[in-house]
């Protein structure tokens, strides 16, 4: 009999940051990219056990899962390893579209006092709390790839990037920290 082949994490191993920012790939998670109708949001935020976000750049936390606002009908759902939310999504009983993206992405998590210097590195927003507050997440650039922005504290964020683009994310990160640092 064969040996299966075993998927690596990306970034396995990776480490960096400087004296002002601390840059950790998360572990693995389950993510649903989820698109529905206004009317059936209700539902499928109490099959999902949180409340989907319906204003622009929120998101919303609730039982180890996370709801990103991506648009008027999308959403990006995140939560624990092995936390069923394709099987939630589909209990709903509502007409949606689900899409498992777990393995199409990966996170980064940023924190420290330069945290948001390093994104700036390659990213234009305003990270500043008045203009992206915690809670806050968009859709953006970071360099020449699309990230997932998410706040998650006053000096921490969460970039969700492509697992293909993920060392090059990383990388920038890790250059931005350096420059924070000084």
């Amino acid at each position: 009999m064969a040996d299966l082949a075993q998927r690596t994490l990306p970034l396995a191993g990776v480490h960096g940051g400087s004296a002002s920012v601390r840059l950790t790939p998360t572990q693995p998670t389950e993510r649903i990219s989820l698109r529905a109708r206004a009317e059936d949001v209700t539902a499928l935020s109490q099959a999902l056990g949180l409340d989907l976000p319906t204003r622009p750049k929120t998101s919303a936390s609730a039982n180890g899962r996370t709801a990103l606002w991506l648009g008027p009908d999308e959403w990006l759902v995140i939560g624990e390893a092995g936390s069923g939310l394709m099987r939630a999504a589909q209990e709903s009983g509502v007409l949606h579209s689900a899409v498992d993206v777990s393995h199409r992405n990966t996170a980064i998590l940023v924190e420290g006092p330069g945290a948001a210097a390093a994104i700036n590195a390659g990213c234009p927003q305003d990270l500043s709390l008045k203009a992206f507050p915690v809670g806050a997440c968009t859709r953006t650039i970071f360099g020449k790839v699309e990230i997932v922005l998410l706040r998650t504290g006053e000096e921490s964020f969460r970039v969700e990037v492509w697992r293909s683009f993920s060392d090059y994310a990383f990388t920038l990160l890790a250059e931005g920290a350096r420059d924070a640092a000084l």
